[in-house]
């Protein structure tokens, strides 16, 4: 049973199995993450400012969203943001199912696009950077807004973690918290609405350090103690063919497609193929 919050929003502890959890780690010892930059020759940093790495190693799957490509945003960031990429395995997919039936079933028609299902999903890699003896904790994100239409659904493994909506900050205020949960391992958060999905923003305040590390995973100089997979929906017309993308754009993620298909039988194929 879902537990009963404000409207647009549901979380439900223990969604995922204990079965189905295991499963997905050992998917996920198949994945080879990887650090991205911020931007690129063609999408260039702010004056006064300088390239940098996110603050973890990510996997996406349905289709990437670069973040040199400055991610999908409408009404503007529309096209040659997103690119088709693997599948999911039949244990998400089957997960993916339950949700979408769920938010069918407990969200108003108004807030679910016409077409909509989570066709995209972002691979968050939470936990510690390794240099040496040195453990530099960057488990957190800070405030945004997923920009894809209709709701968000979150997979939460590992350590829990401090899921905050807040208003948006401004430069003489700090920002005023609206509502917060823990997420828990092997749980589901799905949010949606003018409120939680259109007005207010979310972060990850921080991962707590509780269980053990998740061991096996494909990721240099990085210890992860949760993973996250956030499910969303880029309408088909906005997913584009690696091959149908201009040449400054293909040159910007080369360096990150070349990385994957080292790796990935889908990404060295669409090498192979051009």
């Amino acid at each position: 049973m879902s537990k009963r919050l404000p409207y647009g929003l549901i979380y439900q502890p223990g969604f995922i199995s204990p079965r189905e959890k295991e499963e997905i780690y050992r998917y996920l010892r198949t994945l080879h993450p990887i650090w991205e930059m911020r931007f690129s020759k063609s999408n260039p940093p702010p004056e006064g400012q300088s390239n940098r790495p996110l603050l973890r190693p990510v996997y996406w799957l349905g289709n990437w969203q670069f973040a040199c490509l400055d991610y999908y945003h409408p009404p503007k960031g529309l096209h040659y943001r997103c690119v088709q990429a693997e599948g999911f395995p039949p244990v998400l997919a089957n997960l993916v199912e339950k949700i979408e039936a769920i938010v069918r079933t407990e969200f108003q028609d108004k807030d679910v696009p016409r077409d909509w299902h989570l066709n995209t999903c972002l691979i968050n890699y939470y936990g510690s950077k390794v240099d040496g003896d040195k453990r530099d904790d960057v488990a957190r994100v800070g405030e945004h807004k997923d920009f894809e239409p209709g709701p968000v659904a979150s997979l939460s493994l590992g350590d829990r973690a401090l899921f905050q909506f807040v208003s948006s900050q401004s430069k003489e205020h700090r920002s005023d918290v609206f509502l917060q949960q823990w997420l828990e391992d092997r749980s589901l958060q799905i949010f949606a609405g003018e409120k939680f999905k259109k007005k207010l923003f979310h972060r990850v305040q921080r991962v707590e350090k509780k269980e053990s590390l998740i061991q096996g995973l494909n990721t240099e100089n990085f210890e992860t103690r949760r993973i996250n997979f956030t499910f969303r929906y880029v309408p088909k017309d906005h997913v584009y063919e690696h091959s149908d993308f201009p040449d400054n754009l293909k040159e910007d993620i080369r360096p990150y497609v070349t990385e994957l298909a080292k790796n990935s039988k889908f990404f060295k194929e669409l090498i192979s193929n051009q």
